[in-house]
């Protein structure tokens, strides 16, 4: 008894002195875990800024009457995408496009109207069946306000030119003044939205809604996604 005693005092005392390197090689572990992730995410980032620039807003931050209109994309517009003979197919896909991100700020105090100025980036694609390597691209902006009633709408045109070899580009396009009057100086930015999409069909319009959509290189489909419909 006493010798199976003293060799389980034996072990333990030679797990315990084990226990601080064991914890020693773990940290060590997790450490270099760590600082893999914030390389990876640094890389991300920087990728990410090349792509958008600097996403600061171009107008300075004052201090407002109150919030800045909310910007974003509509769904339903926020792609396009062209196919040959109307056949839903990655192999058939001409040129397409997507918003991917856009930044804004505003600028409004007293009784002045509210200036906002955005920065909207675009992915432009040339797919198998698109003929020529130039492609002028539209897209529209429209104002409303809290119930969704278009107040202004403009549309803009973006020529694109793919170099030989490039399938891809990114464009980033800028708005330096939306005005919209104020009907008094308590009227806030958060009553109307400015929102952003593409000149697209009503075809395409559907391609959007249903959230159909193809991965790259794989000609995948996602799942589907209900949307909202074009402001006229």
């Amino acid at each position: 008894m006493r010798r199976h005693l003293l060799v389980a005092a034996a072990v333990a005392l030679t797990a315990a002195a084990a226990l601080p390197e064991l914890a020693q090689a773990q940290s060590r572990r997790g450490g270099q875990d760590q600082q893999r992730q914030q390389e990876e995410d640094a890389a991300k980032k920087r990728k990410r800024d090349a792509e958008w620039g600097n996403r600061q807003s171009p107008l300075p931050q004052l201090r407002n009457a109150g919030p800045c209109p909310f910007v974003k994309t509509l769904y339903d517009a926020a792609r396009y995408v062209e196919f040959k003979d109307g056949r839903e197919a990655s192999a058939n896909v001409g040129f397409s496009g997507e918003i991917q991100g856009i930044s804004a700020g505003c600028e409004y105090k007293d009784d002045k109207p509210i200036e906002v100025a955005m920065e909207v980036l675009f992915e432009l694609g040339r797919g198998p069946q698109a003929e020529g390597r130039q492609k002028t691209f539209r897209y529209w902006v429209a104002v409303t306000d809290r119930n969704r009633s278009v107040l202004e709408k403009q549309t803009f045109e973006l020529p694109v030119t793919f170099k030989e070899g490039e399938d891809r580009v990114y464009v980033r396009e800028t708005l330096n003044r939306i005005v919209i009057p104020r009907a008094e100086m308590t009227t806030s930015g958060s009553n109307f939205e400015i929102l952003v999409g593409f000149d697209v069909t009503p075809q395409m319009a559907a391609f959007n809604r249903e959230g159909k959509r193809f991965r790259l290189n794989v000609g995948g489909q996602a799942s589907n996604t209900a949307g909202s419909t074009t402001p006229q």
